[in-house]
């Protein structure tokens, strides 16, 4: 999570965006590299070991999470214990997920972007009209192509590994990327994305784990601490702890300093 890799993502994201901008047919034509014109589908839309890669893709990226999601939980449900990871890493990850995966995805452009998927543009015989990446004046309703949602989940692995040991992390970061753009290629055969749709996924994940690390970890200004990241959950868990211990009859006593 250096400066290098940042101003490589950048440079990526625009010279992607000018060059499909000026030239969004190179998104068919590379949309067409997966579609049959005989049957008028793309044949791997239908493959089984190709859809249980793509469902394998998400449960590994989920894998990832779990922890996180974990000990987040059982911080809430028992303030009194320690937190199962870092505070830092649990934040990170789950922040990171939250928001590339989510909000800037399935919350914001893809309910408002309505760029139809290439599986329904005339182009490969479906009913609806081909627009580039930047227009949002497509015919699709919601679930819309741009930006791909299952692409900014793999690409989000890109947070786990930044929290490799330094030894392991280069080689953390090639898997991520690997497996991103696995997942991504994926999606595009099966007619669900067109390219810009998932090179945006990737570069704007790359972008948010970039901040996201340099807020919690490198920043001095707003660099977070596992202690005052356990005192806040404690903070926050404790009253509905003390809640449910009543219930059953217990004491807590005074809240403990984390």
């Amino acid at each position: 999570m250096n400066r290098t890799g940042l101003f490589i993502a950048l440079g990526l994201a625009l010279v992607t965006a000018l060059l499909f901008g000026i030239h969004p047919e190179l998104d068919l034509k590379l949309a067409a590299l997966f579609y049959d014109a005989t049957s008028k589908s793309f044949p791997l839309k239908l493959n089984t070991l190709a859809a249980i890669a793509r469902d394998g893709a998400m449960w590994i990226a989920w894998a990832l999470a779990a922890p996180a999601i974990l000990a987040l939980l059982a911080k809430l449900v028992r303030p009194d214990r320690p937190l199962l990871i870092s505070g830092r890493a649990m934040v990170f990850l789950l922040v990171t997920l939250i928001l590339s995966a989510g909000v800037l995805t399935n919350l914001t452009f893809k309910s408002y972007w309505g760029r139809p998927r290439p599986v329904v543009v005339t182009q490969f015989n479906g009913p609806d009209q081909f627009v580039a990446w930047w227009d949002p004046r497509g015919s699709c309703g919601r679930n819309c192509s741009f930006f791909s949602g299952e692409g900014a989940t793999a690409f989000w692995t890109y947070a786990p590994a930044a929290l490799a040991p330094p030894a392991w992390r280069p080689l953390a970061y090639a898997a991520a990327t690997l497996f991103g753009v696995t997942t991504s290629v994926l999606r595009m055969a099966f007619g669900g994305h067109f390219f810009t749709d998932v090179a945006a996924a990737g570069l704007v994940t790359f972008i948010v784990v970039w901040l996201a690390y340099a807020f919690i970890y490198r920043w001095p200004s707003t660099r977070l601490s596992d202690q005052g990241i356990e005192a806040a959950l404690m903070r926050l868990g404790w009253p509905g702890y003390c809640r449910r211990q009543r219930l059953r009859g217990k004491e807590t006593g005074p809240s403990p300093t984390a």
